[in-house]
């Protein structure tokens, strides 16, 4: 999952929440990368640029389907679970996303999330430093 750890040059670390509603049948997690579809929000594709990342879990039977999501800026500094073994990534290296959102990969081949620290990571499952 992404979690904001640092808002660059802001006074707090608090994203402004934003409220859009989930593309029907789909579930959405707290902490994944999603885009605007359609005007609704959908899961982020690997290769694509997540536009917001969500502040709640959204099930796919849910009738209420409106949630909270942070608006992704460049001067927000996200800590995120890799998919796969991060050791021989270095800052600089953009990665791609897993396919459950939640997560990015060790992929760099159009690569869109930026690494910022691999934090000491050596295994799947450790949380590395990123820019989206």
């Amino acid at each position: 999952m992404f979690k904001l750890l640092k808002i660059e040059n802001a006074r707090q670390n608090v994203p402004e929440p934003e409220f859009y509603e989930v593309t029907a049948s789909e579930a959405v997690v707290e902490g994944e990368a999603l885009v605007l579809s359609s005007g609704k929000l959908t899961k982020c594709g690997a290769t694509s640029t997540p536009t917001h990342i969500a502040m709640a879990d959204c099930a796919a039977a849910a009738t209420n389907r409106k949630i909270p999501v942070c608006r992704v800026e460049s001067n927000q500094i996200y800590e995120v679970d890799t998919s796969a073994d991060p050791s021989s990534l270095v800052p600089g290296n953009k990665v791609t996303l897993h396919t459950d959102g939640l997560k990015v990969t060790a992929t760099t081949t159009s690569g869109v999330i930026t690494v910022i620290d691999i934090n000491g990571a050596a295994a799947s499952g450790d949380k590395i430093i990123v820019r989206i």
